[in-house]
């Protein structure tokens, strides 16, 4: 008895074959589930070097083993693959339905290898997985997609699909599933590199028994009583992230102008109030009680008429301030431009601000960029460059290559205005206003991503976010703490008020597996999760010289962010010798020896070697 499903279903869209496959315990007892374990998969069945676009590269679906269960905040899924962007490995992650409806159909996980000889889609049911063309379904956007699917296969039907822009193999296209996206690093392009346009699942409800039953339940109860009050999640369930927007602009967190300021005028025009004024619904994941989307008219676009869930606050972020923008229903418009297209917010609005600056500082011309006049907070030619991008026509080609490409193809010191981490655009938390995020961001595996580590004790004031010495650790262990709710998929808008302690009782209860019996042990997965991750990354060329910030965060003071005013990251170097030291690496960043026999990792040596 356990909330493991133990199985997982491999699909060869080449040669349109199925089968299933035990997953080994061992996997589970060093990796747990999602990021741990398709990260396992994954190094060991990818060759380096591959080209991420190529058919062998492989996409991994997956879901947490409490996932499913009634736990509050564990029902999201993850992707894992190599990332076309940055060419390391990835994970992104989202919500709704299919991750459930994958465990409902007896897979903790689904791998998916090769490509099919045109455009397709896979349908799972009861009886056996199916292959079907999707030559109808070419070109239309996610919420048609799954429509159309669901008229198909039936009502309950839970699909995950692309949309133009993961045809046309942009680099940071997204993989939808309901009004949920899994976002960055481009899964999305990935699949669409495999012809397969949607995966859609109808399979009966299936309970899973935990090992401890009785225990299980009252956790559940437990869990539940302290989050209807819990003041964090009672602020996601009435405004959703869009309520941290004042907060961290306040901080000088929150990047304005392609990260060139920290503050903008107007700032309370997109504060979670004023977004809230415009919610007509509440949505949510499968079985969560915090419901942290809102439904928001559209109002222009191809969704015009229609509703969207969001936006959040990174869509706030790269579609507002950092274009120089405080208008909350274009923020919308834009954020629906980007469903419908299938495109990362995130990357859409940085690339958009990069090109910006360009034409600021006079580095192109309007000529550069199909004649649109790219100015701070124009518009129009804004979402018209959002739908070049999503069509990859024009600029748009070259846009949607994502911003490190985009700088290379410019040249004329364009590098330099580039803002990202081993290829992926930043998010919304300025990384010289909060040193342990520098740290944090240069050394993700995955690159420039505010979830593979957050500075906790900075953000919450209890260490000065602004020096630049003894962050190491700290960093070291707020990466492996993230590690393990990744590897749960431990929602962070749901799962308020958990720590390592409740995390080791829910999987006690869950599956009696002893190596998740103390948060110790816990924090040892972690490590070797991060520590094979690296591997990879060590195994494809990468280096302490790609553990970088961008140009501008080492050499530029931040400018008009209050207190953060001035500041500059001027000791990474100090700092990554520090956090290399606590994780067991090299001055190179290479995990050493003795590290990886430590943790269990013996097969990795001989690709170090």
């Amino acid at each position: 008895m356990t909330t493991f499903a133990g199985q997982l279903l491999r699909i060869n869209l080449t040669n349109k074959t199925s089968r299933i496959e035990t997953i080994p315990e061992e996997y589970l007892e060093k990796f747990i589930s999602a990021r741990g374990l398709g990260s396992k998969y994954l190094y060991d069945e990818l060759k380096p070097g591959i080209d991420p676009l190529s058919p062998e590269n492989k996409l991994i679906m997956l879901i947490g083993v409490l996932g499913g269960t009634g736990l509050q905040g564990f029902s999201k899924w993850a992707v894992v693959t190599k990332s076309p962007l940055t060419g390391t490995i990835f994970r992104s992650y989202t919500g709704g339905n299919f991750g459930v409806w994958m465990k409902f159909a007896g897979y903790d996980m689904i791998i998916l290898e090769g490509k099919a000889e045109r455009l397709s889609y896979v349908h799972i049911d009861s009886q056996d997985v199916h292959f079907h063309a999707a030559d109808e379904l070419g070109g239309l956007d996610p919420r048609n997609v799954q429509r159309i699917l669901k008229e198909r296969h039936g009502a309950r039907t839970s699909s995950a699909c692309i949309g133009l822009a993961g045809e046309k193999l942009v680099r940071y296209a997204v993989i939808t599933s309901d009004e949920r996206t899994a976002s960055r690093g481009g899964v999305g392009a990935v699949m669409g590199s495999k012809n397969l346009k949607a995966v859609s699942i109808n399979v009966p409800v299936r309970k899973f028994t935990p090992f401890d039953e009785p225990k299980f339940k009252n956790l559940i109860r437990a869990q539940i009583e302290m989050l209807r009050e819990n003041p964090r999640r009672k602020n996601m369930n009435t405004f959703g992230t869009p309520y941290i927007t004042l907060g961290l602009e306040k901080k000088g967190i929150l990047p304005v102008k392609n990260f060139q300021e920290g503050s903008i005028q107007g700032i309370e025009e997109i504060s979670g109030e004023k977004f809230y004024a415009l919610k007509r619904a509440k949505s949510g994941c499968y079985g969560c009680m915090t419901r942290c989307g809102g439904m928001r008219d559209v109002t222009a676009g191809p969704l015009k008429g229609t509703q969207i869930d969001g936006p959040e606050y990174e869509s706030i972020y790269a579609f507002g301030p950092n274009l120089g923008i405080t208008d909350k229903q274009f923020i919308i418009n834009a954020n629906a431009m980007c469903d419908y297209y299938g495109i990362d917010t995130i990357s859409t609005g940085v690339c958009i601000a990069f090109t910006c600056e360009l034409l600021e500082k006079g580095l192109i011309s309007p000529a550069d960029v199909d004649g649109l006049e790219l100015n701070w907070g124009n518009k129009d030619a804004i979402l018209t460059l959002t739908e070049k991008i999503g069509k990859r026509e024009g600029i748009g080609k070259i846009l949607g290559e994502g911003v490190k490409r985009t700088a290379e193809y410019f040249d004329k010191n364009a590098s330099d205005y580039a803002v990202h981490i081993k290829g992926l655009e930043l998010p919304g938390y300025e990384p010289r206003a909060v040193k342990g995020y520098a740290l944090s961001m240069a050394t993700s595996n995955i690159g420039g991503s505010h979830m593979y580590g957050r500075p906790r004790p900075e953000l919450a004031g209890k260490i000065d976010p602004f020096t630049e010495e003894g962050k190491g650790e700290s960093i070291a262990q707020v990466q492996k703490e993230q590690a393990i709710e990744d590897s749960l998929i431990a929602c962070t808008f749901g799962n308020s008020g958990l720590n390592m302690e409740k995390y080791s009782e829910f999987l006690m209860a869950a599956t009696g597996i002893d190596a998740y019996s103390s948060p110790d042990k816990l924090m040892k997965i972690g490590e070797r999760i991060i520590c094979l991750e690296r591997c990879f990354n060590i195994r494809e060329g990468l280096r302490r010289r790609d553990d970088a910030l961008p140009v501008r965060m080492t050499k530029e003071p931040l400018k008009n962010a209050g207190e953060a005013s001035g500041q500059i990251v001027s000791k990474l170097d100090a700092l990554l010798d520090e956090y290399y030291e606590c994780m067991g690496y090299s001055k190179e960043g290479v995990p050493k020896k003795e590290k990886i026999r430590e943790l269990g990792l013996e097969e990795v040596l001989r690709d170090l070697d």
